[in-house]
């Protein structure tokens, strides 16, 4: 697969995720953004999500592959740094070990067949 067809998948799996947000009631205030963490650190997020008065940064990994523990602590930190609460991470699946320390740390994690059958 070039990176152009790469580019044009992950596009329709973040296109997918916003039009999820806002059947959910989210407000998508952000787009693909670098945010300046604490750390002095900059940090991306694919989108920034708001409910209510809680905003949230989203992680979309387009993987045909498991995402582990390490994704979802990078996440978790990156979050953390710029003071974001409760991250959303949306890929194809999530291992154990994922699962578990989002289930410690209050973070989302999100399938592409969840997200998909809101369409």
């Amino acid at each position: 697969m070039s990176s152009e067809e790469g580019a044009v998948q992950r596009s329709h799996l973040v296109a997918l995720a916003i039009d999820y947000f806002k059947k959910e009631g989210f407000k998508v205030n952000s787009e693909s953004v670098m945010l300046e963490g604490n750390s002095g650190v900059l940090r991306h997020f694919d989108l920034i999500v708001q409910k209510g008065r809680m905003e949230q940064g989203v992680w979309v990994r387009d993987w045909n592959r498991t995402i582990g523990v390490n994704v979802i602590i990078n996440l978790d930190t990156a979050s953390e740094d710029v003071g974001l609460s409760s991250p959303i991470m949306i890929g194809e699946k999530f291992s154990d070990h994922a699962k578990s320390y989002s289930n410690r740390r209050k973070i989302t994690l999100l399938t592409r067949q969840k997200i998909g059958s809101f369409r």
